[in-house]
């Protein structure tokens, strides 16, 4: 019997702030009992029961002053990663550090308050002690649920320490900001194999000078070069030293084109055009693993061009310009691809990834070098998969405000 498919909640749960000074529901419930041994005493004017009515108050006292000490003289750091990925988890790591003389610091939970519609639940950590004049260091494992560049600034520290009747809370600021990057998703062998065919198509094959993987001719020697590629038969037939010149097969190219043009605003559409940034991620990351050189044209309130090349950084950098796309009002895919014109060479292969109807397919070779993804047809899911808790939708829903 096949797993039912788990849904995932594009609406995140409200997030309450915490007072300053709340009572738990043990507290109120100690609270009541120690009012009725306090009538009680009084009714019957038993010494007992005045006692044990004192007993209760000062345990109350003191679980109001304990639990105001914990959380004060903390210094608290958040130490966000460089960046993050939906679907992926990650941590925040919060740094304590506890600037009493005396005191310990005991079952401290930090809680964010801001940036939190980029996760599936608030992000909170808890520490359970930290000695005074040291530092803790706490991790905060959060799962993303959308991609951008999200800000955080309060922060809350709270505790019921000791005995869990009063709940103590103070807010604390520190602005920090985390990019979160698109979701990659797997992609099958099919499209890779037509991502490679610059390499292996006639005309589409550039080789340059200055490799060592086939024959490109002779020439005469110069000083200062390399004598160990001197051709010696015919530089004794002519008496002129000739070097052998080698070539080397440059890889085939790829420019992925981005539409973001959104025609309505459906969450239809929102999500048309999420998962069409997902898929020219997973294009990306999967292309740059092959060994292949990638480029990327976008519009995001400008053109946005970035020459191919390859390596991590520059994987980053365009999993980076992905996650601050912005859905365009007007620039589709014919503009797009007019811009990118001049970046088209021989040994490069196009990449539209487009959240429109497009009429190119992977098996049509009339368009030549040019592979036409659409986000909204049934032909991605035959090369792309993405697990089943990224959810598209999840920008489309705004969170409710803090109460």
């Amino acid at each position: 019997m096949p797993k039912a498919r788990r849904k995932t909640s594009a609406k995140p749960r409200p997030i309450r702030r915490k007072p300053s000074l709340d009572f738990s529901v043990t507290g109120l419930v100690y609270c009541t009992m120690m009012m009725f041994i306090g009538l009680a005493a009084i009714n019957t004017q038993a010494n007992l029961l005045f006692g044990v009515f004192g007993l209760m108050i000062g345990i109350l006292f003191i679980s109001f002053l304990i639990s105001g000490m914990v959380i004060v003289r903390l210094k608290v750091e958040r130490v966000l990663p460089d960046h993050a990925m939906v679907g992926r988890p990650t941590a925040i790591s919060y740094q304590i550090t506890n600037r009493k003389r005396f005191w310990p610091s005991l079952s401290v939970t930090v809680s964010e308050y801001d940036g939190l519609e980029a996760f599936h639940r608030q992000p909170s950590a808890y520490m359970l002690h930290c000695a005074n004049r040291s530092t803790a260091i706490i991790p905060a494992e959060v799962i993303p649920r959308q991609r951008g560049v999200f800000e955080f600034d309060h922060f809350q520290l709270s505790t019921s320490f000791p005995f869990g009747f009063i709940k103590r809370a103070i807010n604390r600021g520190q602005k920090d900001s985390l990019v979160i990057l698109p979701a990659i998703g797997t992609m099958r062998r099919e499209l890779m194999q037509r991502f490679r065919s610059a390499e292996s198509e006639g005309h589409n094959v550039r080789p340059s000078r200055g490799g060592m993987d086939e024959f490109y001719g002779l020439r005469e020697y110069r000083p200062g070069e390399n004598p160990r590629r001197i051709y010696w038969k015919r530089s004794a037939r002519t008496g002129t030293l000739a070097l052998c010149e080698m070539t080397r097969v440059s890889p085939p190219k790829l420019i992925v084109v981005v539409d973001t043009c959104a025609s309505d605003q459906s969450r239809e559409m929102h999500i048309a055009v999420e998962r069409a940034i997902a898929i020219a991620a997973t294009v990306i990351d999967n292309v740059i693993d092959a060994g292949l050189l990638v480029g990327l044209v976008a519009w995001s309130g400008q053109y946005i061009a970035v020459q191919p090349n390859i390596g991590k950084r520059h994987r980053l950098e365009l999993l980076s310009h992905l996650a601050r796309l912005e859905r365009s009002p007007a620039i589709g895919a014919n503009d797009l691809l007019e811009y990118a014109r001049p970046m088209f060479r021989s040994d490069t292969t196009a990449v539209l990834v487009s959240p429109a109807d497009v009429s190119v397919g992977l098996g049509d070779a009339a368009r030549g070098s040019l592979v036409a993804l659409s986000s909204r047809e049934d032909l991605y899911r035959r090369y792309f998969g993405f697990p089943d808790e990224i959810d598209f939708a999840a920008a489309y829903v705004q969170r409710e405000p803090l109460r």
